[in-house]
């Protein structure tokens, strides 16, 4: 896939990597990028169009999906970064609205919409929905079922022309983790990475630095092996 003269929806675009996959798809020639924000948005480019699009409201999901008329590419940014340590049900609660939860139900409402165009959905994840980091558990957590739940979604939307792709981001420079002193990618070098996956048919994009070092050992190894296998099954 290229992006040129696609039509890209892109939640959680306001900010950090989500305003920076909006001004990549227009760099890359998108022929319209549907933004979606909880808040009004404004932009000069007229290939934008603004969608009010808070993924933890099932009617705002329904009202959105109402104004799309084709889509090509749906990437699933939205997410949520709280510190936390597993004593608060409600912070896993709340991570699991937003990470897991709203990526699937977009993913429903858009579905139909993406299996006519024989398109892509790109679920923003993280390195920590491989291993966690102790500091955010619940967030680890929320983005680990996000990813098995992207995982199946590749076999079972296989049939029907629709790509899923996996990312696995490092640490990237955003308000999520401007509290920590460590080596971080750009936004805008991360959005970039992921479009270059997508236009490469990666299943699993590893966008930056960090991530890209342990990208051929997840690619070659055992549980890619095991994903694979047991993808099988849907297709027998």
């Amino acid at each position: 896939m290229t992006i040129a003269d696609k039509t890209i929806l892109v939640t959680g675009a306001n900010r950090g990597i989500g305003q920076a996959l909006v001004s990549e798809a227009l760099s890359r020639g998108a022929g319209r990028v549907y933004a979606g924000t909880r808040q009004p948005l404004s932009h000069p480019d007229p290939r934008i169009t603004p969608l009010i699009l808070d993924v933890t409201s099932a009617a705002q999901i329904q009202a959105a999906a109402g104004q799309v008329e084709s889509l090509d590419v749906l990437i699933n940014n939205a997410g949520i970064w709280l510190s936390d340590d597993l004593s608060d049900r409600a912070a896993l609660e709340q991570h699991l609205a937003v990470n897991l939860f709203g990526m699937y139900g977009v993913t429903r409402a858009f579905l139909p919409l993406l299996t006519r165009s024989r398109g892509a959905i790109v679920n923003n994840l993280s390195v920590n929905a491989l291993a966690p980091l102790p500091l955010t558990p619940a967030y680890a957590i929320s983005k680990a079922a996000a990813f098995s739940m992207t995982q199946s979604l590749r076999a079972l939307l296989a049939g029907r022309g629709v790509r899923v792709h996996a990312v696995l981001t490092g640490p990237v420079d955003t308000d999520m983790t401007r509290g920590f002193d460590i080596p971080k990618s750009s936004a805008e070098s991360v959005a970039a990475g992921i479009f270059d996956g997508v236009e490469n048919g990666e299943e699993d994009i590893f966008p930056d630095p960090y991530s890209q070092a342990m990208a051929d050992r997840w690619r070659d190894g055992a549980a890619k092996a095991l994903e694979r296998e047991l993808a099988g099954f849907v297709a027998s």
